[in-house]
């Protein structure tokens, strides 16, 4: 008898579970209860941020900025992933890795987007900005514009110009005051005909190598010296290895942000929305931060280095700019005549307003 009630309850119990199932997978999809925090995080649009510099420096900073304003104006959705000091790939491959869909969003050097199209080589001509006025007010209007417009014809679609500054020149072999004073330095420059027929004309020495090379290039004592923002010298801190600082302000070094043309157009236009609203408050934040940045890490530098700085006077600086102008119409026929015409016009109107 109890054997007998026994079987019956087993009986009972595999009926029950067996109904249990059934109706449990008989459930519709859409009934299934979701837990919220999975559910966001399938949903989530993540992109990755790739460059070169450190975070500390104004291309640095700008890039967490742009992923932090996303983060929220997306509430969450939409996540920029950032990599700095070339964790990911170097300023000389990250445009093939941007087209190979490897990353999302770079903002190389204006000077590397020569390989790409000569009209980019307008903003490395020598004392093209006479101060940061003169660098947003080109950047912001019809050369800035023309330059973003270029990109289109590789696949790659211009989002914003972002600032660093004026670039200064380093040397251990001796100060550099006037022009002269490179003759037969060696210096590594990025890869820039512009750049490079700058240095040829003063009778230097020009490597052409990678922003993450410098420094071991500059401590084997393979170049003498190299040009940069304070930023870039101080954040790399190339003021370890390098005995002379000349404050120049001979050239301008910035960087183009940028898609790749199909993964923007895959966007949904919400998602176009917050990018776009993002990057333009990132850029008048960038245009703001960029120049007290600067400014701040050079005086880090005057405290903790034992580097000699020298700033040009204005006749010094005039000899500069007088050795040096020939770039501009030598290379015209490269670059565009009438882009080189607009940032003559520019630079003009801001010597003009100078004084």
């Amino acid at each position: 008898m109890k054997r007998t009630l026994t079987l019956l309850l087993l009986l009972t119990v595999g009926i029950a579970a067996a109904l249990f199932i059934a109706f449990h997978n008989s459930t519709p999809p859409e009934a299934l209860s979701y837990d919220d925090d999975q559910e966001g995080l399938k949903d989530q649009i993540v992109f990755k941020f790739s460059h070169v510099v450190a975070e500390n420096t104004p291309k640095g900073l700008a890039a967490n900025k742009f992923a932090e304003l996303v983060y929220e104006k997306s509430n969450g959705d939409i996540k920029i992933e950032v990599f700095p000091n070339g964790s990911l790939y170097s300023d000389i491959e990250e445009i093939n890795a941007l087209k190979e869909g490897q990353v999302h969003f770079i903002a190389p050097s204006t000077s590397k987007l020569g390989m790409l199209s000569p009209k980019w080589g307008v903003l490395d001509l020598p004392f093209a900005f006479p101060d940061h006025k003169a660098i947003q007010a080109g950047l912001n209007g019809k050369i800035g514009d023309q330059l973003l417009q270029s990109l289109e014809k590789d696949g790659l679609k211009g989002l914003a110009h972002w600032t660093n500054g004026f670039k200064q020149i380093t040397s251990n072999k001796r100060p550099v005051y006037s022009p002269d004073d490179l003759k037969g330095q060696s210096l590594r420059i990025m890869q820039s005909k512009v750049i490079q027929a700058q240095y040829d004309l003063l009778d230097a020495d020009a490597h052409q190598d990678s922003f993450n090379s410098t420094y071991q290039l500059l401590e084997a004592g393979q170049v003498d010296g190299e040009e940069n923002t304070i930023s870039n010298i101080y954040s790399k801190k190339f003021y370890n290895v390098q005995k002379h600082l000349t404050i120049s302000n001979h050239g301008y070094l910035g960087y183009a942000v940028m898609m790749d043309q199909q993964v923007w157009k895959r966007q949904s236009e919400k998602t176009q929305q917050i990018l776009l609203e993002a990057m333009e408050e990132t850029t008048a934040w960038n245009e703001r931060h960029s120049i007290k940045l600067n400014e701040e890490q050079l005086e880090l530098i005057k405290q903790h280095s034992s580097i000699e700085i020298h700033e040009l006077t204005e006749t010094q600086k005039q000899e500069w700019i007088n050795k040096l102008d020939p770039v501009y119409d030598d290379l015209a026929p490269y670059i565009g005549k009438e882009l080189v015409e607009d940032i003559k016009k520019l630079r003009k109107q801001y010597e003009a307003d100078g004084t």
